[in-house]
């Protein structure tokens, strides 16, 4: 029946009942419908010449262009200022207007303009509401013949999953309440829904409620209170969902309704980035971009944020034309109008890359291919030099010839007293980064992160495979932690420390906590539904080449400063040897000569002073393992904590506030 509801029907219910509120509040004021001449002459004309004026009001206030079946608090704003527009207009036509122009001998009493906007009001917001009340009565919702759902979160996104279970009743949920740690929530009702309990109390709740799912409603929290609602619903045994994170609604991929199971990622989840977008913006948009390893993960979102600060044009190089095939049609398709330039080149061509630059004239450079796998580049060492090393002095020499007014390496965690091949590369690439920002001024800076999540080649996709084949799952050691981002979280951080740069820092984004692998790995187990030791074994296969058992954010001798953006710290004070590049010509010329390996690595740690690798770096790594763990247990604190207060340095390499 409301689905037949048009509006010509509420205009005329409007125009009855406001055509009747005029004669009633003069009822109400006299006591009666006897009226003097006067007053009833008065009455006539001020109930013939407002009615069309409150119907216009409505008309151009837009309420006859609404879809009150689905109503809320912004449609019934909207009724209170056309009432109230309607109140004010009627009282100058009544008090002045109409005695004025000689129509009526006496003005409208206030009490009755008074009387008459109330039921005016009344009039107006009944009927529309009603149509609201008897449509949320109709919705098939209300059913209690889906499984019975709890909604972890009584806020926003909690009331609004609400909505959507009532509405769409396929989904299969029936809510019953919520749980929410706010004590202020506690015992009340939302949307007529009782708030059941605060979170350490979900166990004994779905018990007593027979609850069958759990819906977890907190796009904002962070993964350690996803963690215990997770466990919390393993131990009842009952499967959980969750609306999307704050980062995927904000990109626009999806909506806060679309329920979806638990991953990894909402585990690992933090408070979201605020990104100074305005500081961003000065330096990307109407300007030209160039995203070296734009193909790879960290490339490409990249290439994805960027492309979203409207910049004049993107250039988008790497050597895999598949890669780049892909992102250049997925930008294509999201941004028409950006003029996006698909290179296929390597950067340790120098000649090649010059000829891109002097094309591409890039105001601002992310330089992020590079070789990353730890065990691979141990074993080829020549590559990992050329790549690393060699095609990051190539960038950095283009981009000082072209003029950029910005560059910013993408660096990692292992660059932080190297024991690998890889790990020494990079930290090669920060010193020719920090050298060519102190010798030519210019704000070229290094970003260094830890593990980001969903990258090609992280242990997530591997333990997920392993997972998928019945297992076993395998993991190096017991006791291997590493620091974990997401990549739209690692991005946003990057682009924002490249605005932050002066020339030659080194930034380090706050990663949290570092974990233990072989938690991520049993939490991966569970979310599939399956249990450590019973479905799924754990195998211990013994550290690789080139890994250790933690790694480090900050060098001996680092000055680590707070920065504008509170997930990011300057590292600073950390200047390189004058014979580094020099040192580094010499590592680039071996490896371009086909060196043997254990000359490169020679050569690398005479380059690279803090490259404690070795030969054998197995053998090194569990001679220093008990060094390390000592290490661990005297740290009271996270290693990296997130500094809101000036800091002074009391011990090399140490920050304290």
């Amino acid at each position: 029946m409301l689905r037949t509801v048009r509006s010509r029907y509420l205009l005329l219910s409007d125009v009855i009942l406001i055509g009747a509120a005029p004669f009633l509040a003069y009822a109400l004021r006299f006591e009666g419908f006897t009226w003097r001449p006067d007053d009833a002459r008065t009455a006539f004309w001020y109930g013939a010449a407002s009615l069309p004026l409150k119907i216009g009001i409505f008309v151009a206030f837009g309420l006859y262009r609404r879809l009150w079946r689905h109503a809320s608090i912004p449609d019934l704003g909207k009724i209170v200022e056309a009432a109230a527009a309607s109140a004010a207009l009627c009282a100058v036509l009544g008090a002045v207007v109409l005695p004025g122009s000689g129509w009526t001998a006496v003005r409208t009493p206030l009490s009755t303009l008074f009387l008459d906007s109330f039921f005016t009001t009344t009039a107006l917001a009944c009927p529309r509401l009603l149509i609201r009340v008897l449509a949320g009565w109709q919705q098939p919702g209300h059913a209690s013949n889906g499984k019975r759902a709890l909604i972890v979160g009584a806020g926003a996104a909690g009331e609004m999953i609400l909505r959507e279970l009532r509405r769409n009743p396929q989904l299969g949920l029936t809510p019953v309440g919520f749980v929410d740690d706010d004590a202020a929530k506690r015992h009340q009702r939302l949307n007529d829904l009782p708030v059941l309990g605060s979170l350490s109390e979900i166990r004994p709740i779905v018990a007593r409620h027979g609850i069958a799912e759990i819906v977890i409603a907190m796009p904002t929290a962070p993964g350690t209170v996803v963690r215990s609602v997770v466990r919390a619903a393993m131990d009842a045994q009952v499967p959980a969902r969750t609306v999307p994170g704050l980062f995927e609604i904000l990109s626009g991929k999806v909506g806060i309704s679309n329920l979806r199971n638990v991953e990894i990622e909402d585990l690992l989840r933090r408070e979201p980035v605020n990104t100074d977008l305005h500081a961003v913006r000065a330096i990307v948009t109407g300007h030209s971009v160039l995203v070296t390893g734009a193909g790879g993960s960290i490339g490409s979102e990249l290439a994805r944020q960027l492309a979203r600060l409207e910049p004049a044009q993107l250039g988008l190089l790497g050597n895999s034309e598949n890669e780049i095939f892909d992102i250049l049609n997925e930008l294509a398709e999201a941004h028409p109008t950006l003029r996006l330039v698909p290179v296929i080149a390597d950067v340790r061509d120098g000649p090649r890359l010059h000829s891109v630059f002097v094309h591409v004239q890039p105001h601002v450079v992310f330089h992020a291919a590079a070789h990353k796998h730890v065990p691979l580049m141990e074993a080829n060492v020549a590559d990992a030099i050329t790549n690393n090393v060699l095609g990051t002095r190539n960038v950095v020499d283009c981009a000082l010839a072209c003029h950029s007014a910005r560059l910013v390496l993408i660096s990692t965690d292992k660059a932080v007293r190297p024991v690998s091949v890889m790990g020494a590369t990079k930290r090669a690439a920060e010193m020719l980064v920090q050298c060519a920002a102190t010798m030519h001024r210019r704000p070229f800076v290094s970003v260094r992160f830890g593990n980001v999540l969903g990258s090609r080649g992280s242990v997530v996709p591997i333990f997920l495979r392993q997972i998928r084949a019945g297992g076993p799952v395998t993991l190096t050691h017991p006791e291997m932690r590493r620091f974990f981002m997401t990549i739209p979280e690692a991005t946003q951080l990057v682009l924002q420390a490249g605005a932050l740069g002066r020339g030659g820092e080194v930034f380090v984004l706050d990663m949290g906590k570092p974990i233990r692998i072989v938690d991520l790995a049993a939490d991966l187990v569970r979310l599939s539904g399956l249990e450590v030791g019973k479905d799924i074994q754990l195998r211990f296969t013994g550290i690789r080449p080139g890994e250790r058992l933690n790694e480090e954010m900050f060098l001996q001798g680092e000055d680590v400063i707070p920065t504008e953006h509170p997930k990011i710290l300057r590292a600073t004070n950390h200047q390189p040897a004058e014979t580094v590049l020099a040192e580094l010509e010499t590592v680039i010329a071996a490896a371009q000569g086909s060196r043997p390996d254990a000359e490169l690595r020679a050569l690398l740690r005479a380059a690279v002073p803090e490259f404690c690798g070795s030969e054998t770096p197995r053998a090194e790594e569990h001679a220093t393992a008990e060094q390390q763990r000592g290490r661990d247990r005297r740290a009271e604190r996270p290693q990296f904590p997130t500094y809101r207060v000036p800091l002074t340095v009391d011990a090399p390499g140490r920050a304290s506030p």
